[in-house]
Protein backbone atom coordinates (compact mmCIF):
# COMPACT_ATOMS: atom_id res chain seq x y z
CA UNK A 1 0.00 0.00 0.00
CA UNK A 2 1.32 3.48 -0.90
CA UNK A 3 0.77 4.83 2.64
CA UNK A 4 2.89 2.08 4.20
CA UNK A 5 6.62 1.73 4.54
CA UNK A 6 9.04 -0.16 6.75
CA UNK A 7 12.12 1.42 8.31
CA UNK A 8 15.04 -0.64 9.61
CA UNK A 9 17.12 1.15 12.21
CA UNK A 10 20.64 -0.05 13.01
CA UNK A 11 23.05 0.80 15.82
CA UNK A 12 26.27 -0.72 14.47
CA UNK A 13 28.88 -2.25 16.71
CA UNK A 14 31.47 -5.01 16.78
CA UNK A 15 30.40 -6.31 20.18
CA UNK A 16 26.64 -5.78 19.83
CA UNK A 17 24.66 -4.57 16.82
CA UNK A 18 21.24 -3.29 17.82
CA UNK A 19 18.38 -3.11 15.35
CA UNK A 20 14.73 -2.21 15.29
CA UNK A 21 11.95 -2.19 12.75
CA UNK A 22 8.90 0.03 12.52
CA UNK A 23 6.12 0.16 9.98
CA UNK A 24 4.55 3.44 8.99
CA UNK A 25 0.83 3.13 8.29
CA UNK A 26 -1.03 6.32 7.37
CA UNK A 27 1.74 8.44 8.91
CA UNK A 28 1.63 6.53 12.22
CA UNK A 29 4.33 4.29 13.67
CA UNK A 30 3.68 0.63 14.36
CA UNK A 31 6.32 -1.31 16.29
CA UNK A 32 7.48 -4.47 14.52
CA UNK A 33 10.64 -5.73 16.21
CA UNK A 34 13.77 -4.88 18.14
CA UNK A 35 16.68 -7.14 18.87
CA UNK A 36 20.44 -7.35 18.98
CA UNK A 37 23.16 -9.34 17.35
CA UNK A 38 25.68 -10.57 19.95
CA UNK A 39 29.18 -10.57 18.47
CA UNK A 40 31.38 -10.77 21.57
CA UNK A 41 31.67 -14.56 21.27
CA UNK A 42 33.66 -14.15 18.05
CA UNK A 43 37.37 -13.35 18.33
CA UNK A 44 38.09 -12.58 14.69
CA UNK A 45 37.14 -9.02 13.68
CA UNK A 46 36.65 -10.01 10.03
CA UNK A 47 34.32 -12.83 11.04
CA UNK A 48 32.27 -10.27 13.01
CA UNK A 49 32.03 -8.07 9.91
CA UNK A 50 30.89 -11.02 7.81
CA UNK A 51 28.20 -11.86 10.37
CA UNK A 52 27.02 -8.23 10.50
CA UNK A 53 26.72 -8.21 6.70
CA UNK A 54 24.91 -11.57 6.58
CA UNK A 55 22.49 -10.71 9.40
CA UNK A 56 21.69 -7.34 7.85
CA UNK A 57 20.98 -9.05 4.51
CA UNK A 58 18.78 -11.57 6.35
CA UNK A 59 16.82 -8.74 8.02
CA UNK A 60 16.39 -7.03 4.66
CA UNK A 61 15.25 -10.20 2.91
CA UNK A 62 12.85 -11.10 5.74
CA UNK A 63 11.26 -7.69 6.39
CA UNK A 64 11.72 -5.87 3.05
CA UNK A 65 12.42 -2.44 4.53
CA UNK A 66 11.88 0.55 2.30
CA UNK A 67 14.57 2.57 4.08
CA UNK A 68 17.45 2.06 6.49
CA UNK A 69 18.43 4.53 9.21
CA UNK A 70 21.84 3.97 10.74
CA UNK A 71 23.57 5.60 13.68
CA UNK A 72 26.80 7.30 12.66
CA UNK A 73 29.91 6.50 14.68
CA UNK A 74 30.59 8.92 17.51
CA UNK A 75 34.03 10.45 17.78
CA UNK A 76 36.14 8.87 20.50
CA UNK A 77 39.72 8.95 21.66
CA UNK A 78 40.52 5.33 20.80
CA UNK A 79 41.40 5.29 17.10
CA UNK A 80 41.32 1.48 16.85
CA UNK A 81 37.80 1.35 18.33
CA UNK A 82 36.65 4.06 15.93
CA UNK A 83 38.11 2.16 12.98
CA UNK A 84 36.35 -1.06 13.99
CA UNK A 85 33.05 0.76 14.54
CA UNK A 86 33.36 2.44 11.14
CA UNK A 87 33.92 -0.92 9.50
CA UNK A 88 30.83 -2.35 11.23
CA UNK A 89 28.78 0.58 10.01
CA UNK A 90 30.25 0.21 6.52
CA UNK A 91 29.32 -3.45 6.11
CA UNK A 92 25.77 -2.77 7.38
CA UNK A 93 25.51 0.06 4.85
CA UNK A 94 26.95 -2.15 2.10
CA UNK A 95 24.27 -4.76 2.81
CA UNK A 96 21.53 -2.16 2.32
CA UNK A 97 23.16 -0.64 -0.73
CA UNK A 98 23.54 -4.09 -2.29
CA UNK A 99 19.72 -4.35 -2.15
CA UNK A 100 19.25 -0.77 -3.45
CA UNK A 101 17.69 0.42 -0.20
CA UNK A 102 18.11 4.13 0.60
CA UNK A 103 20.26 4.68 3.68
CA UNK A 104 20.23 7.70 5.96
CA UNK A 105 22.90 8.26 8.57
CA UNK A 106 22.17 10.15 11.82
CA UNK A 107 24.55 11.46 14.45
CA UNK A 108 23.87 9.99 17.93
CA UNK A 109 22.97 13.44 19.31
CA UNK A 110 20.44 13.98 16.52
CA UNK A 111 18.77 10.64 17.32
CA UNK A 112 18.62 11.45 21.03
CA UNK A 113 17.25 14.92 20.27
CA UNK A 114 14.55 13.52 17.96
CA UNK A 115 13.40 10.95 20.53
CA UNK A 116 13.73 12.81 23.84
CA UNK A 117 14.24 16.47 22.97
CA UNK A 118 17.69 16.27 24.61
CA UNK A 119 20.78 15.55 22.53
CA UNK A 120 22.62 14.41 25.67
CA UNK A 121 19.95 11.96 26.86
CA UNK A 122 21.06 8.65 28.36
CA UNK A 123 20.33 5.26 26.77
CA UNK A 124 17.76 4.71 29.53
CA UNK A 125 15.95 7.97 28.75
CA UNK A 126 15.83 7.11 25.03
CA UNK A 127 14.52 3.62 25.81
CA UNK A 128 11.80 4.93 28.15
CA UNK A 129 10.63 7.46 25.57
CA UNK A 130 10.49 4.75 22.88
CA UNK A 131 8.46 2.63 25.30
CA UNK A 132 5.96 5.50 25.60
CA UNK A 133 5.89 6.35 21.89
CA UNK A 134 5.46 2.78 20.67
CA UNK A 135 3.58 1.23 23.59
CA UNK A 136 6.29 -1.33 24.33
CA UNK A 137 5.31 -3.59 27.22
CA UNK A 138 8.87 -4.08 28.42
CA UNK A 139 12.36 -2.98 27.54
CA UNK A 140 15.27 -5.29 26.74
CA UNK A 141 18.08 -5.68 29.27
CA UNK A 142 20.62 -4.49 26.73
CA UNK A 143 19.72 -1.09 25.31
CA UNK A 144 21.69 -1.38 22.06
CA UNK A 145 18.55 -2.75 20.42
CA UNK A 146 16.57 0.31 21.54
CA UNK A 147 19.31 2.46 20.00
CA UNK A 148 18.67 0.72 16.67
CA UNK A 149 14.93 1.28 17.10
CA UNK A 150 15.62 4.93 17.97
CA UNK A 151 17.43 5.39 14.64
CA UNK A 152 14.32 4.13 12.81
CA UNK A 153 11.99 6.41 14.81
CA UNK A 154 14.32 9.38 14.30
CA UNK A 155 14.20 8.72 10.56
CA UNK A 156 10.40 8.70 10.62
CA UNK A 157 10.34 11.97 12.57
CA UNK A 158 12.77 13.50 10.04
CA UNK A 159 11.01 12.23 6.92
CA UNK A 160 11.17 14.89 4.28
CA UNK A 161 13.89 16.84 6.11
CA UNK A 162 17.48 16.79 4.90
CA UNK A 163 19.15 18.84 7.63
CA UNK A 164 21.91 17.00 9.49
CA UNK A 165 21.65 13.67 7.72
CA UNK A 166 23.25 11.98 4.75
CA UNK A 167 21.29 9.79 2.36
CA UNK A 168 22.59 7.40 -0.24
CA UNK A 169 20.44 5.61 -2.81
CA UNK A 170 23.20 3.40 -4.19
CA UNK A 171 26.92 3.05 -4.69
CA UNK A 172 26.97 5.74 -7.39
CA UNK A 173 25.32 8.28 -5.09
CA UNK A 174 27.66 7.35 -2.23
CA UNK A 175 30.75 7.75 -4.43
CA UNK A 176 29.56 11.10 -5.83
CA UNK A 177 28.92 12.47 -2.33
CA UNK A 178 32.18 11.10 -0.93
CA UNK A 179 34.74 11.50 -3.72
CA UNK A 180 37.49 12.37 -1.24
CA UNK A 181 37.01 8.97 0.47
CA UNK A 182 37.34 6.92 -2.74
CA UNK A 183 40.79 5.72 -3.81
CA UNK A 184 41.36 5.58 -7.54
Amino acid sequence: MANERIILGIDPGTTIMGFGLIKIVNKKMVFLQLNELQLSKYDNHYQKLKIIFERTIELIDTHNPDEIAIEAPFFGKNVQSMLKLGRAQGVAMAAGLSRDIPITEYEPKKIKMAITGNGNASKEQVAKMLQQLLGLKELPKNLDSTDGLAAAVCHFFNSGKVVGSKSYTGWDAFVKQNEERVKK
